[in-house]
């Protein structure tokens, strides 16, 4: 499938050149800070240098003072407090942190992770038995809560008080929780709208400590679990969350706790990214939930023992690679569906096997996506003989809305823009189906049907030195809403030497050149070997991205080609 290539707007060349001489930096530098928002000297140096002393008040969001209020009565009166959280990524890295915190002043708390295939995914009805049957009188709810109304008023009911700290867009009718800390509300005004649930966790630490005249310094350590939320939750890398991202990395790096250290290579540590979160830890993270119980992750992200830290990380590592293994065969079977229901020319993807593992069934369909580029559904069988699915989609289409015009057939849903989970009775199967992907039809966009690489701008290879890419570096951490920069650079030229890489042979490692061979750059082209005889014979037109590689101590910077067009088939 053939990538379309857009070249984002660009900003006024005037101003682009005015902060460039203001600064000293490329034009072209300028031109990507001022699309960040970035458009004068010191918006530039607090840009390239965030501070800790850049983060909100922590008591802006709506409901803090009584979320705080309500746990130092808690304390005060001995209360058992549970602490609950989803079993994903940021649902476990949220209940690790906040463990951590509480457990370091006081002793009367617990954590829940609800079981994936038992109790779903939020609060469960199970999970407030089990603290009714214990003693707790206050539960405190992380990345999930916002819209459980019903389990929230059965919790009262048992005289069980809540405060939810979640991060997801609420209902119009909140549920009657103590507190409710959630920068999506409609009444909250906090100045940051896209912090992960453990983000909003830390915001509730960031809150006690400073009412308990803890020193900020002493939270700060938290920050490593906060970096991996935000990481694996895809939530925007701009403002707080660069703030919080940039930080949890150098903690990571620099102090990693034992829990997470076991995650950590040496030789890598040095270029240690939010990628490397995203396709390194936030699998494995994810894979206690996927396959086993998610507490597991928990244990390994709250224990100061390196032995015990070291048998865990065995444990979910093997889990993980079992997801892998899932993952593989499934994806493979649902592809003969594809084909077999005649659906590769369809609008959307939906796909059914009653055996599928609930637990890979995302994976799966954004691996469809990687093979089909269109929005895609994954079914498989649940509890009490219903359907379950889980959704993905493609850029700039809405998922979730397209869902809220099917709901007449759904028992459950819930999610976002690109990303959502839901579940149907069996006999709604097909007319779901067909009403599903006439609304797909009737909505996307014809653009929206191909995958796109976005271009930053258009630039000569010859204006890229090691200044440039250490002036790249400082545009980090990059994620969505900050991507790493991505360069057209048109006419280049193959410049004779090469290396076939990976253990067939598809990566290709080259030598580039525009102008003159004597102003060459290492590239690395993935999945392209067998484009090799084509490097070798035609100019191309080149979309790419920079790296600054580490190995055994040394830097070498690198161009990593996304997308090649040929001059034969230009």
């Amino acid at each position: 499938m053939r990538n379309r290539w857009l070249i984002l707007p660009q900003p006024d060349p005037n101003k682009a050149q005015k902060l460039a001489e203001e600064l000293g930096f490329p034009v072209e530098i300028t031109s990507l800070l001022l699309k960040r928002g970035v458009s004068t000297f010191d918006e530039t140096k607090t840009f390239f240098k965030p501070s800790l002393d850049q983060l909100h008040d922590p008591f802006l969001l709506k409901d803090m003072n009584i979320a705080v209020e309500r746990i130092e009565k808690a304390i005060n009166t001995n209360e058992k407090i549970l602490i609950y959280g989803d079993y994903d990524v940021d649902g476990t890295t949220s209940v690790a942190m906040m463990y951590l915190f509480l457990n370091s002043f006081y002793k009367h708390i617990d954590y829940y992770i609800p079981d994936r295939y038992e109790e779903g995914y939020g609060i469960s009805y199970q999970g407030i038995d089990f603290a009714a049957a214990n003693g707790f009188s206050l539960i405190i709810a992380l990345d999930c809560g916002i819209k459980e109304k019903d389990k929230i008023s059965y919790a009262k009911d048992k005289n069980i008080d809540f405060i939810v700290c979640d991060h997801h867009l609420p209902d119009e009718i909140l549920p009657e929780a103590v507190a409710i800390l959630d920068p999506q509300r409609s009444d909250c005004k906090y100045p940051y709208k896209f912090l992960s649930g453990c983000g909003v966790g830390f915001k509730l630490i960031q809150a006690l400590s400073l009412q308990k005249q803890i020193p900020q310094e002493d939270i700060f350590p938290y920050l490593d679990l906060v970096a991996i939320s935000i990481a694996a939750d895809i939530v925007p890398i701009t403002g707080e969350n660069r703030i919080l991202a940039a930080f949890g990395l150098k903690q990571l790096l620099e102090k990693p706790r034992v829990g997470l250290k076991v995650f950590l290579p040496k030789e890598t540590r040095e270029a240690f990214s939010i990628n490397n979160i995203v396709f390194g830890i936030a699998p494995k993270i994810n894979a206690a939930g996927r396959i086993s119980h998610a507490s597991n992750a928990v244990k390994l992200l709250i224990t100061t023992n390196d032995i015990e830290a070291r048998k865990i990380y065995t444990q979910i590592n093997e889990l993980n690679n079992e997801r892998r293994e899932l993952d593989a065969n499934i994806t493979s079977e649902a592809i003969q569906e594809i084909i077999k229901t005649g659906q590769t020319s369809t609008y959307s993807t939906i796909v059914f096997n009653r055996k599928w593992h609930k637990g890979v069934i995302g994976i799966v369909a954004s691996r469809l996506i990687e093979e089909y580029y269109r929005p895609t559904l994954v079914f498989t069988e649940g509890k009490n003989k219903d359907l379950v699915a889980s959704a993905r989609s493609v850029t700039g289409f809405d998922i979730y809305k397209t869902l809220e015009k099917t709901s007449e057939y759904l028992e459950q849903f819930g999610g976002h823009m690109y990303a959502a989970g839901l579940s149907i009775k069996k006999e709604n199967f097909l007319p779901f189906k067909e009403k599903f992907e006439s609304v797909v039809k009737e909505t996307i966009k014809e653009s929206q049907r191909t995958p796109t690489i976005e271009i930053d701008e258009e630039i000569s290879l010859s204006v890229i030195n090691k200044r440039f890419f250490k002036l790249i570096s400082y545009f980090a951490p990059f994620g969505p809403a900050n991507l790493r920069p991505v360069f057209l650079a048109k006419n280049v030229h193959f410049g004779g030497d090469y290396t076939l890489m990976g253990k067939d042979r598809s990566h290709l490692k080259i030598i580039v050149f525009q102008d003159s061979i004597k102003n060459s750059f290492e590239a690395i082209a993935f999945k392209m070997g067998h484009l090799l005889p084509k490097f070798e014979k035609y100019p191309f037109d080149m979309v790419f991205t920079l790296y600054e590689n580490y190995w055994q101590g040394k830097t070498f910077y690198q161009l990593q080609i996304k997308d090649v067009k040929f001059y034969e088939d230009l």
